[in-house]
């Protein structure tokens, strides 16, 4: 009787902080509604307008779409045989353009012979087509970003899906080069590469944060081992295991904030999975702390963290895509914390099924001082933006 009235207790308390977070409202608006994967989306500033604008890997087209108008021009076709896969987008020089990295030659069954990277030169008229240079590759190119290093620049950072010569079933056999390019002056020189590490397994994403007080980023990669942070700091880079493989490892994987700066990290469980998962960490133990948010995602595929709502603490984005599911449900959810630790949380639609989700990122797109979504659907073949309008008045 004691317990069932505790339990009574706090879901009436949760309930009632959820009715008293502020809840954000987003405006739907068509970028794109003839994309033929839209295999990944990323925003920068393309032109130099001090408008971020929006950038795509498509199956046979690498794009970018002019803030405000949402205008598409086409950087590069059909760079290699096999498709696209991702792209990287960041001004590294300081010139208020973004340079721009891709990766393409996408089989992930061909651990052997697939992947191909790029570096596309711009040229003076950034709207007409830009110049590829062929950079080194491991196969099944899969996941790239602009990663801050110790000197403050940029380098580009690119992580396979598989081991060189694995088996993709199951991912056994050589380690993920996870692999960092240091643009030199003139791009078409040679660049200097190097691996990083070549620990993990099936690694699907990364996540660049700023984890420590040196001034090189670290990265957060999610693979068939489960999550781990790569430190830069020093000779070689360290790895920390944060997560284990409770439900076959993890996909997605991004960095959050909740009350008075606590991390935490979000998954998406197994690679493609079904489970929405938030990491904090656990005092005296070396794994942080596991708590499943979400067990209903049919393919989850892309996850990004921000306050939308002037809370103090990120909420988390998840978005999935239900592929070779015909009739299954797609969309977006946003989760909310409704506690300091991150204990409970309160999810939102977003999206009721136009979008399936490829994948997606955050950024301010009007200047109105809030975060909006930007994300790209495979199978419903489009690039949508999600305008935050505000929240909604107290009581509605």
């Amino acid at each position: 009787m004691r317990n069932t009235l505790l339990l009574s207790l706090l879901v009436s308390n949760c309930a009632a902080i959820a009715a008293q977070l502020p809840v954000p409202i987003f405006k739907a608006v068509d970028v794109d509604t003839k994309v033929e994967i839209g295999y990944g989306v990323t925003v920068a500033d393309v032109n130099g307008d001090k408008k971020p604008d929006i950038l795509l890997a498509d199956k046979n087209l690498i794009v970018w779409y002019e803030n405000p108008s949402w205008t598409k021009h086409v950087m590069a076709e059909k760079l290699t045989p096999l498709d696209h896969v991702c792209l990287a987008a960041q001004d590294i020089d300081g010139d208020g353009k973004c340079e721009v990295a891709v990766g393409a030659g996408w089989n992930p069954g061909d651990t052997l012979n697939s992947g191909a990277v790029f570096y596309l030169m711009p040229p003076a008229d950034r709207t007409q087509r830009w110049e590829p240079v062929t950079l080194p590759h491991e196969p099944t190119v899969h996941r790239m970003r602009w990663v801050k290093n110790g000197d403050g620049g940029y380098d580009l950072v690119m992580v396979p899906l598989h081991g060189r010569g694995n088996k993709p079933a199951t991912g056994e056999g050589a380690g993920v080069k996870v692999v960092r390019y240091q643009k030199p002056g003139n791009a078409r020189d040679a660049w200097k590469v190097e691996t990083l590490d070549e620990s993990m397994h099936k690694t699907h994403n990364f996540d660049p944060v700023q984890w420590d007080d040196d001034a090189a980023q670290e990265m957060l990669v999610g693979g068939k081992e489960g999550v781990f942070l790569m430190d830069m700091t020093g000779a070689k880079p360290t790895m920390t295991q944060l997560s284990g493989t409770e439900s076959g490892g993890a996909g997605e994987v991004r960095a959050g904030r909740l009350a008075a700066g606590k991390r935490f990290v979000a998954t998406v469980e197994p690679m493609h999975g079904n489970n929405l998962v938030v990491y904090t960490a656990a005092e005296g133990k070396k794994l942080w702390h596991r708590n499943v948010l979400d067990e209903s995602l049919v393919d989850g595929h892309a996850l990004a963290c921000g306050d939308f709502s002037g809370i103090g603490r990120d909420q988390i984005v998840v978005g999935w895509r239900a592929m070779n599911r015909p009739g299954v449900k797609v969309g977006i959810k946003l989760f909310t914390p409704l506690d300091a630790g991150g204990a409970k949380w309160e999810q939102t639609l977003i999206d009721d099924n136009t979008m399936a989700c490829e994948d997606l990122c955050l950024a301010d797109l009007d200047g109105n001082g809030k975060l909006d979504i930007v994300a790209a659907g495979r199978a419903t073949k489009n690039v949508k933006i999600y305008l935050n309008q505000g929240v909604k008045p107290a009581g509605q």
